[in-house]
């Protein structure tokens, strides 16, 4: 609201000082004193101006508020009379619904008081209907009485038909309770028999089951004894090979002492070799045998003489002759110690001493 009360007076201010003449200038100038003296005067008026705008402003402003007070008044007058009216229409909607509600349940009751009476007489219509059955039966009936009677004066365990109709009717809920407890029964033998029909074919399906798992455990049983045969079997063949594969270690370890103690017999060796390291006593035997065949290479050097060719060996034999059964490793060299040489002989003559040779000149 200010911040409008300024704009307002700040554009009366500027349309003032628009309507203003400013005079043209003089060729000579005024002094200063009269300029400023002037311009005081201008800002003067212009100040009253100001002032006379302002004091409008504000009677305009309390016009307004004055003339705002009154429509206000008036609005609410108005919403008043409008809340008055709206509350008219609405009783009178009201009344008018709670009367057509109240017509329209009178029709209903009206319908409904026919449809009663449309009901009721046809239930008068049945109820003479069942009097005339009723009265039929009753007169059909009459011979029941007399029979009763009768009964009565022949027996004197009664003293009235009512007693005797109680007797009757106690007779009839026994039966109907002994009907209904052998009907019970009934069920109940039904249901053990059931039972015992179903616990039957459980009883064979187990059987069935148990006797199927009998004989695949037969199965079984059969496959690890055929298994356990087999394992025997091959337990024994491997304790065989075993067996025959140490006896000929054994025969080739003989063997391989046997030849060192001959190349340490004849060479006069210090039998320093353990008797278990048949390695040592091979590597000996060995050198020993690259020693002769130097010593004979060097004189054949000398007289070139044809060296017979040595007897084939069992083992060449057999590779010779396929129907012939292959011997193990070491079997010839088992059966006869002399093939031991060639076997160790080099591919060719080896230049230089032998190390069999110069360990024996330093010794």
């Amino acid at each position: 609201m200010a911040s409008d009360l300024e704009e307002r007076v700040r554009a009366a201010f500027l349309d003032k000082l628009q309507m203003l003449k400013i005079p043209e200038r003089e060729e000579d100038f005024l002094p200063s004193a009269c300029c400023l003296l002037e311009k005081q005067r201008e800002l003067a008026e212009v100040e009253q101006a100001l002032l006379a705008q302002k004091e409008e402003f504000q009677l305009k402003m309390e016009e307004l508020q004055q003339r705002r007070k009154e429509l206000e008044l008036k609005e609410g007058q108005l919403k008043k009379s409008i809340l008055k009216f709206d509350k008219f229409l609405k009783d009178n909607d009201a009344k008018r619904s709670r009367a057509l509600r109240k017509a329209g349940e009178e029709k209903q009751q009206a319908a409904q008081r026919v449809a009663e009476a449309e009901r009721l007489k046809e239930e008068i219509a049945h109820l003479l209907a069942v009097k005339d059955k009723l009265q039929w039966q009753l007169e059909r009936h009459k011979a029941f009485p007399e029979y009763l009677q009768k009964v009565l004066e022949k027996t004197e365990q009664f003293q009235g038909i009512p007693e005797l109709i109680a007797r009757f009717q106690a007779l009839m809920a026994t039966q109907a309770t002994l009907a209904q407890r052998e009907l019970v029964g009934r069920e109940a033998v039904e249901e053990e028999r059931a039972r015992l029909q179903r616990y039957t074919e459980e009883s064979s399906n187990q059987i069935l089951q148990q006797n199927n798992r009998v004989a695949e455990l037969q199965a079984q049983l059969e496959q690890a004894q055929t298994r356990v045969l087999e394992l025997e079997s091959s337990w024994v063949c491997i304790q065989n090979t075993a067996a025959d594969k140490t006896l000929e270690l054994g025969r080739i370890k003989l063997a391989a002492l046997n030849l060192f103690q001959m190349v340490a017999k004849q060479r006069k060796l210090p039998a320093d070799v353990p008797m278990e390291d048949t390695a040592a006593q091979l590597d000996v035997v060995k050198l020993c045998v690259m020693d002769l065949n130097d010593i004979l290479a060097n004189f054949r050097k000398g007289d070139p003489t044809p060296v017979p060719q040595p007897e084939p060996t069992p083992a060449s034999r057999s590779e010779t002759d396929p129907s012939q059964p292959p011997r193990p490793p070491g079997a010839s060299l088992l059966s006869s110690p002399s093939n031991l040489l060639p076997a160790l002989q080099p591919a060719g003559p080896r230049a230089g001493p032998s190390p069999l040779k110069f360990r024996i000149k330093k010794s």
